[in-house]
């Protein structure tokens, strides 16, 4: 049975023990909060703040997304992660897809104590990518994307059209993030999906080959793009818990605090495409 999708966003407030840990989450492009809703729901089970929001453009017409900017995208995830850091002693980025990307910009832009990303883009390999810059002007939307899920009975709540105009401001973030990519200096996890309909393995190359901190890549064999819908779902949700338990675990060892533990604030959201 489908479950209506829910666009609003997520959030919860900590209510663990030991250090205050947040997660700002982010869902895929053309999408919403409800493709990472139950990632969202087990993380803060285990007594962490989160933060989901619904990305400018999201959650309303494709005609809406057609007129918003990528940046606008990146500020309402570093909104959240800055409501996070304000209240809590270590924060993690995670994403699903382009919200991956995003979490990944987090990462190299904020101090954050890991990042975990699930089927990230980095490389828009769409043959027609070349021309996007162009072909937005003569063509407003091309046939979606949506629920590459394998499970089946998912509905992640995407628009039905995906407008060309935001295909390319997708393009100049990729660009912008790629060159924040070595400023990543705390761990990285991937789980990437070994069938993929909407991302090629070549975002995973590029991300091997940038980023300098320890990226340790989880495969999913039972799950298509938006894995946090699918069959492999669970591994994820656990194994974000894991890896947060982990790295929170290897800095105590070293003796490392919040504030020395994390890399140094580099504010890159001035740059430009």
């Amino acid at each position: 049975m489908k479950i209506l999708p829910d666009f609003s966003p997520f959030l919860s407030s900590w209510n663990g023990t030991g250090p205050r840990v947040g997660v700002v989450m982010s869902h895929g492009f053309t999408g919403s909060p409800h493709s990472v809703r139950s990632w969202a729901e087990h993380l803060a089970a285990a007594g962490y703040a989160v933060r989901v929001p619904l990305l400018p453009g999201h959650g309303t017409t494709w005609q809406d997304m057609s007129k918003r900017s990528w940046r606008e995208w990146h500020q309402a995830v570093d909104d959240a992660y800055r409501e996070l850091a304000s209240e809590c002693d270590f924060v993690f980025a995670t994403g699903l897809s382009m919200g991956g990307t995003l979490a990944l910009r987090i990462a190299a832009t904020r101090p954050v104590a890991g990042t975990v990303v699930v089927n990230p883009g980095l490389v828009l390999d769409d043959p027609r990518a070349v021309m996007v810059a162009a072909l937005k002007y003569v063509l407003k939307s091309t046939p979606a994307i949506a629920n590459d899920i394998l499970k089946p009975d998912q509905d992640e709540g995407a628009y039905s059209r995906t407008p060309v105009a935001a295909a390319h401001e997708l393009k100049k973030m990729y660009r912008n993030t790629a060159g924040l990519l070595p400023r990543i200096s705390t761990p990285v996890r991937v789980y990437r999906s070994t069938v993929d309909n909407v991302i090629s393995n070549a975002s995973l190359d590029f991300l091997r080959a940038k980023v300098q901190a320890p990226v340790d890549v989880r495969y999913l064999r039972n799950s298509y793009h938006v894995a946090t819908m699918d069959n492999d779902a669970p591994e994820i949700f656990a194994g974000t818990v894991d890896f947060i338990q982990s790295t929170l675990a290897a800095m105590a060892g070293d003796g490392l605090s919040s504030e020395d533990g994390r890399s140094s604030e580099k504010d890159a959201a001035d740059e430009q495409a």
